[in-house]
């Protein structure tokens, strides 16, 4: 006779990019063994790859492909949380004495921080609209394989989140057309278009939360997590 199969509970979140509804089961061995080995490799890459199959484990309907990172992240936090436990207990070295210092973490009070100048559109001139989208987890790993100091870094991570250009009459998605023709398209935009894509990265929303703690001196410290690294502990 076989073993019973385990009905694992349901919830729903809502994802803080596009308040769409998604829904998730409970971690398992099987991914609490996953998120164990990747946290040891220590590796940017390795940790969010484990990140991405845990949440397409997880996923009831649909697949951790359609997910911006800010939305990945996320429901990796409230997977963990609800799976796990909410708190974690690590160590940071303070920087004005230099002794290990043992925080707590309660995942249920991080908070996704939104810019309310961020946006989406950016106005090409009177007959086009640009329209950007979210980076992916596998986007992100990409830019973690290229040189930092690189311009074309910025660039390809500039290109690989446009998603449409429209007008009254018509609309062209990105991803129908081939890089070149892209680069052809965004060598013809001006200064103050790309000022505003940008602006688009640099008000991303993102998870961030802050730790304050007394140090061995009694001066009040304020310890800063934010991006999906800091939360892989």
């Amino acid at each position: 006779m076989a073993l019973p199969k385990i009905n694992l509970p349901i919830s729903e979140l809502i994802l803080p990019s596009t308040g769409e509804k998604i829904k998730t089961r409970s971690f398992t061995v099987k991914e609490e063994k996953i998120l164990l080995i990747a946290g040891e490799s220590n590796d940017a890459i390795v940790e969010m790859m484990a990140i991405k199959q845990i949440i397409n484990n997880c996923l009831v309907e649909g697949t951790v492909d359609d997910l911006a990172m800010i939305d990945l992240e996320y429901v990796f936090l409230k997977l963990r949380s609800s799976s796990v436990d909410n708190l974690t207990m690590f160590t940071v070295k303070d920087p004005e004495t230099g002794e290990s210092v043992e925080l707590a973490l309660d995942i249920d009070k991080v908070e996704c921080v939104k810019d309310e100048t961020h946006s989406k559109e950016v106005r090409i001139n009177e007959d086009y609209v640009l329209y950007l989208k979210h980076p992916t987890i596998d986007e992100f790993a990409k830019v973690l394989t290229l040189d930092p100091k690189d311009p074309l870094t910025n660039y390809f991570i500039m290109c690989a989140c446009l998603d449409k250009l429209a007008s009254d009459d018509e609309v062209h998605n990105f991803s129908d057309y081939t890089p070149e023709e892209i680069d052809d398209f965004m060598d013809g935009i001006d200064g103050g278009s790309i000022k505003q894509i940008q602006k688009f990265f640099e008000t991303l929303p993102k998870l961030r939360h802050e730790i304050k703690y007394t140090n061995s001196n009694g001066n009040e410290q304020t310890f800063v997590i934010e991006g999906i690294r800091s939360f892989f502990i």
